[in-house]
């Protein structure tokens, strides 16, 4: 036969099987093995720890990846939940600002205001160094028109320009194109306010260098342009030069309107518009008659020569 059995690998078998019993059963009976044992399994102890190792490892790298995935997404939640927060407060801090500029309109409008006049929201501002506008969000539809005057809490911002449907541009008293006629409230002086670029102070001009006038006047509208309802305060004098030999004071005014601040915004309406009306019109006939006579003048000084 190709492959034959040992009559000894039975008895071999049957002998380590009768050894094995045995030795369970001192184990179990009796502590003489307890000896053996601990010697074993110190020396299979290095064996085990290093079998365990590979497996150890893995599971440490397993956990930290999981850890470092959960801190990456605990800390991008946290940081929404911090943006969020910031708009939310940021908000708030708007809410409180207008709601102050709002109580800031509303004692104006029942301490100096005495004419007709409405809120309106600041929507845009104008980013030009001499072009100083703003748009509001009230037009033709709330009535508005062209040359009515725009205040806020403080004073004079300006004056309405252009008017749309639903929104309409306001010219503010910096404007290099802006002048409104105003009163000195202490001496009664009276001048003309021009605008000279955003960020700059106003200038008082047409005022003769011996006027009454002093650092720290108050000057409010005079409503001599039929415009600006007279007694709204304007600016205050900051600084005054008066140069020998010139004829005219050069006048610094620093505006009371916050015109780079103010969200919120009231339209006036001029008191008794048929009269204004009639005032207009009554100029604009004296402006005719004088042109007519200038230019009859003319003629005839042509004639004589």
């Amino acid at each position: 036969m190709l492959f034959r059995r040992s009559p000894l690998l039975g008895w071999r078998l049957t002998a380590a099987t009768v050894v094995s019993i045995v030795l369970m059963f001192c184990d179990h009976r009796s502590s003489t093995l307890s000896q053996v044992h601990f010697s074993l399994d110190t020396l299979v102890a290095p064996l085990q720890l290093t079998v365990a190792a590979p497996s150890k490892l893995l599971n440490w790298v397993e956990q930290s990846v999981v850890t470092q995935q959960k801190l990456i997404t605990s800390n991008n939640i946290l940081q929404a939940k911090l943006l969020l927060l910031q708009g939310q407060l940021q908000q708030q801090t708007n809410l409180l600002q207008e709601n102050q500029q709002l109580r800031n309109l509303l004692h104006a409008s029942g301490s100096f205001i005495t004419d007709k006049s409405t809120m309106a929201h600041v929507l845009a501002v104008a980013d030009d160094a001499l072009l100083d506008q703003l748009i509001v969000d009230k037009g033709r539809k709330a009535h508005v028109y062209v040359g009515q005057a725009v205040l806020d809490a403080n004073g004079v911002m300006g004056q309405v320009v252009r008017v749309g449907e639903f929104t309409s541009r306001v010219m503010v008293l910096a404007d290099t194109q802006s002048a409104i006629p105003v009163q000195d409230v202490r001496s009664g002086v009276r001048g003309i306010v021009i605008g000279t670029g955003a960020q700059r102070p106003l200038s008082m001009i047409n005022v003769p260098a011996t006027a009454d006038i002093k650092v720290g006047d108050l000057l409010n509208t005079s409503g001599l342009d039929l415009r600006f309802p007279p007694g709204y305060p304007v600016g205050q004098v900051v600084a005054m030069h008066r140069s020998p030999g010139e004829h005219f004071a050069r006048i610094q005014v620093l505006p009371l309107a916050a015109l780079d601040k103010s969200q919120l915004v009231l339209l006036v309406w001029q008191h008794a518009p048929a009269e204004m009306a009639e005032a207009k019109q009554d100029l604009s006939q004296v402006g005719k008659e004088r042109q007519q006579d200038m230019v009859l003048r003319n003629t005839l000084s042509n004639t004589n020569l």
